[in-house]
């Protein structure tokens, strides 16, 4: 873990980046993040900044993110859905189980 200065959603925060994670496989790359922040972003209720994805060939198959004004969702190939934040532990588990059923056991 390591402190730094981000700038999330136009407002400038000291984070402690909590996990930095990225695995190449061919041409899929599966990518996780995520920062403790000192206060909830607006639109949040928890204390992280996080961006988990998964892509194919430039191609996005899912990512869990949350934003400024937007809160937590998830990014499909087709759309966009909210994504009820519990744990860190769940997200991980939510994210992995999409990757999962989206590129199987590559």
């Amino acid at each position: 873990m390591r402190n730094v200065w981000r700038r999330f959603g136009g407002i400038d925060l000291k984070a402690v980046e909590i996990l930095r994670q990225k695995n190449v496989t061919g041409d899929l790359i599966i990518e996780m993040a995520i920062w403790q922040l000192p206060a909830p972003l607006p639109s949040s209720h928890h204390k992280y900044k996080y961006r988990l994805y998964c892509g194919r060939a430039g191609r996005c198959l899912v990512r869990y993110d949350n934003e400024r004004g937007k809160g937590d969702h998830v990014h499909y190939s087709v759309g966009e859905i909210s994504y009820t934040f519990l744990t860190l532990t769940q997200l991980i588990a939510d994210f992995e189980a999409d990757v999962q059923r989206l590129v199987g056991g590559e």
